[in-house]
């Protein structure tokens, strides 16, 4: 199989799909790897590091697709990069195509068979390509969060974890999984007064045995979510549904009401966000406010902490990579029902139901199109 790497160009994204370590795994089985130049320089994975791993260095992205058959990113790829695939490609990267139709529809229109991170699961029901990056984002919501509650940067000038005889500040987060489950870690450790709201009662019992009394836990409905963001000095949208657009838990009508200078961190802003003030932003502006609330929807959250992120997607993935070089992706997907689960689009037809049902576009069956494969 011929793997192909690109440097990604999203803005401010330092991530790189594989690693040296994965690569030399990869070559060792014979796989031929075509990595972009300098497209893990960023984040320490000089060219000279993939060369000795087996690795060829591709001068350009347009290389990297012409060379590979199989093409592993990190994120979903830009109108240029969808506009390089062809139908003989396999995409294997995150694609967050619900609330995103451009893209849909232009890997519709290129025949590639795209396998979505997000989407792929586990014998338990789980995300596992997924959890890594959202284990990231949920550490990184309460330090993103915590700074845009300083006042030089808009917010309520609110410290959260307080200092004596000064009360912490609160902290809300809407969703016990994954991302609410790391932002809740880190709000514990600062000393914040957290409540967490989950429509899952197991959920809620499993933070609740793990922290006790330190935390307070909310069966989520209409009316405990608007009472509590309204209290909130900081709310993290930590919402998924896989594969389909985030609800809109946060109306208009809620953040005309929150504290001046209280912030929201949406981390469900890869599948449209939380709120219905949230539109994705970048880290080179993370920011922006709405009825004097900060607003916080950057997109790709864990490339600011890229050689972390790098690292512990590749554990998650680089199974999976393997798999599909070895088997081929046919074979790969006939073999494993959790891999089907990520396949999106394939040969122009949407094959996750969310992605379908977002965009009011037909879908087939996942498992129907493999023998077109």
């Amino acid at each position: 199989m011929r793997i192909g790497v690109p440097k990604e160009i999203k803005n401010h994204e330092y991530r790189v799909g594989l690693t040296p370590q994965s690569v030399a795994e990869l070559t060792a089985l014979g796989h031929e790897v075509w990595i972009e130049t300098h497209a893990g320089a960023a984040i320490g994975f000089a060219d000279e590091d993939y060369l000795e791993a087996g690795a060829q260095l591709a001068r350009t992205s347009a290389e990297v697709f012409q060379h590979g058959q199989l093409i592993v990113k990190v994120k979903e790829p830009l109108a240029v990069e969808r506009a390089r695939l062809r139908a003989h490609h396999t995409l294997f990267t995150y694609l967050h195509l619900a609330p995103d139709r451009a893209q849909t529809e232009e890997l519709m229109a290129g025949g590639a068979t795209c396998i979505a991170y997000e989407t792929v699961t586990d014998a338990q029901g789980r995300l596992p390509l997924l959890a890594p990056m959202s284990e990231v984002a949920g550490r990184m919501s309460i330090q993103a969060g915590a700074g845009c509650l300083e006042k030089a940067r808009g917010g309520r000038g609110v410290l959260l974890g307080g200092v004596p005889g000064v009360a912490p500040g609160k902290v809300v987060i809407l969703g016990g999984g994954v991302v609410g489950s790391h932002a809740l870690a880190m709000a514990v450790g600062l000393g914040a007064d957290v409540t967490v709201l989950d429509k899952s009662v197991d959920a809620l019992r499993r933070l609740d045995a793990q922290y006790g009394n330190r935390i307070t836990t909310l069966y989520s409905t209409r009316a405990a979510v608007r009472e509590q963001v309204l209290a909130a000095d900081l709310v993290i949208g930590g919402v998924l549904i896989p594969g389909a657009a985030a609800p809109k838990l946060i109306t208009a009508d809620m953040v005309r009401q929150m504290k001046v200078g209280a912030v929201l961190v949406d981390v469900a802003i890869d599948q449209g966000g939380c709120a219905e003030t949230s539109h994705a932003t970048t880290h080179a502006e993370p920011t922006y406010v709405v009825d004097d609330v900060v607003h916080y929807c950057v997109a790709n959250m864990p490339g600011a902490v890229a050689r972390t992120s790098t690292l512990a997607l590749n554990n998650a993935t680089l199974p999976f990579v393997v798999a599909l070089a070895q088997k081929g992706t046919r074979r790969a997907l006939q073999e494993d029902p959790h891999l089907l689960s990520g396949l999106n689009v394939a040969r122009g037809i949407i094959t996750c139901a969310s992605v379908a049902e977002a965009h009011d576009l037909r879908f087939q069956s996942p498992a129907s199109l493999l023998e077109q494969l």
